[in-house]
């Protein structure tokens, strides 16, 4: 009998224990600091992304081989050899744009509860335009990702689709002028998301002190402009000619 007892207020602290963890963690999550430390480890993933990705695109411009075949191909194919992880991956980068962009929406809707009455005059004097239109750029980011995966990941949108196909894919996908130009737009608003994101990340992260800021902003700036100038760059040389 007294085994018994002991055991059942083992399972019963333990659930306890259990419950009052959960109810700390959404807690935590429901406080802006929560909301904001989660937008930071997400963003910390999307950009890890955004870098590998753009490593990987820039393959467009190396040569074939002697057999004719490109790098990019080749890079294609090897991330398809590898479904189990190349879908863990996509897992992971849809939760975390999912996470990044309610977290988002939640933070702006405290932000409104806490001031329900707009400025007469807002002064933007110590605000930057990257800033400014974050609510603006990140929606219309998502949509050019979810662009992005209907044009070259499933081809449901793609002129001329041709699977593992990567380098024909892209440039095919990319002389028709209009999804040229909406790529070059999207990547500059990615840019100025990234400039602001970043900092903020850092800030939230806790990556902050007067002796380093200046340094720290202007990083986030020149990492923001190499990811623009770097994708941009695709486009450009396609309608160009310049990649054939």
């Amino acid at each position: 009998m007294s085994n018994q007892i002991f055991m059942a207020t083992s399972i019963n602290t333990a659930g306890k224990s259990a419950g009052n963890s959960i109810r700390r963690d959404l807690s935590f999550y429901d406080a802006t600091i929560g909301k904001k430390a989660v937008m930071a480890a997400t963003g910390v993933i999307l950009f890890g992304f955004v870098l590998v990705h753009l490593v990987g695109n820039l393959q467009i411009f190396l040569p074939p081989d002697a057999k004719g075949i490109f790098k990019i191909d080749e890079y294609g194919k090897f991330l398809h050899s590898m479904p189990a992880v190349l879908w863990g991956a996509r897992s992971v980068l849809i939760a975390a744009v999912m996470l990044h962009i309610w977290s988002s929406i939640s933070l702006a809707r405290m932000q409104r509860r806490a001031r329900p009455t707009a400025y007469v005059k807002k002064n933007n004097a110590h605000s930057t335009y990257a800033s400014r239109t974050m609510m603006l750029s990140g929606p219309i980011v998502a949509c050019f990702i979810m662009y992005h995966l209907l044009h070259f990941t499933g081809g449901q949108v793609h002129p001329n689709y041709i699977e593992t196909a990567v380098h024909h894919n892209v440039i095919r996908g990319l002389q028709e002028w209009p999804a040229a130009i909406f790529y070059i737009v999207a990547i500059m608003l990615l840019g100025t998301h990234l400039y602001h994101g970043l900092w903020s990340m850092l800030q939230s992260l806790g990556v902050s002190h007067p002796s380093y800021t200046p340094m720290l902003k202007a990083s986030a700036k020149v990492f923001a402009f190499l990811i623009v100038v770097g994708n941009i760059s695709i486009p450009i040389s396609i309608l160009l000619g310049i990649v054939k």
